[in-house]
């Protein structure tokens, strides 16, 4: 991506796996990084919506992408992950969790390294696809996050702590 001046723009993405394919976030909206951990199952949610996590005192809703994506669900292991991330609704930002089977590394990418996105053959919704990302011999799709939680489907997530009975906590300095 080249800036004003012409000079090409370098991005950081943190890459992570769903399935055998290998996707990516801008580390700008990336908070932080959990170990898999109890999550409290809210009634009536939607199925890709989880549950909920405290995190330090606040309440944040955990989107399970591989049900957002209409893939299988999997068995959850070591290597499963909840990547906090902050989605912008209405000017504000908010925190959601996003499920994935394992995190992989933050690359960095050019320009050059990125391409539109195919417009058949994916496995999920044009929209959510921001770019695919050219790195060593693999693409990494790159995902437009903000997309991926709909202001709607957002506001359906706000939970307040008094709504949640019991609330497990997970803390990532722990």
């Amino acid at each position: 991506m080249e800036n004003t001046s012409g000079k090409i723009e370098i991005r950081q993405y943190l890459t992570f796996a769903i399935d055998v394919e290998t996707y990516g976030i801008d580390v700008l909206k990336v908070k932080e990084v959990l170990e898999f951990g109890a999550i409290t199952r809210l009634p009536k949610s939607p199925p890709h919506m989880i549950g909920v996590i405290n995190l330090r005192g606040h309440v944040v809703p955990i989107i399970d992408l591989r049900l957002k994506f209409d893939m299988p669900q999997a068995e959850k292991t070591v290597d499963t992950s909840i990547v906090i991330v902050e989605v912008e609704y209405e000017g504000q930002m908010i925190e959601v969790g996003a499920l994935v089977d394992s995190v992989k590394q933050v690359v960095s990418l050019d320009s050059t390294q990125l391409e539109a996105p195919p417009k058949i053959g994916m496995n999920i919704k044009a929209d959510f696809i921001a770019a695919m990302g050219k790195y060593e011999d693999r693409f990494i799709i790159i995902l437009n996050i903000d997309r991926v939680f709909t202001g709607g489907e957002l506001m359906n997530l706000q939970v307040s702590p008094d709504e949640v009975k019991e609330v497990v906590t997970i803390d990532a300095e722990a």
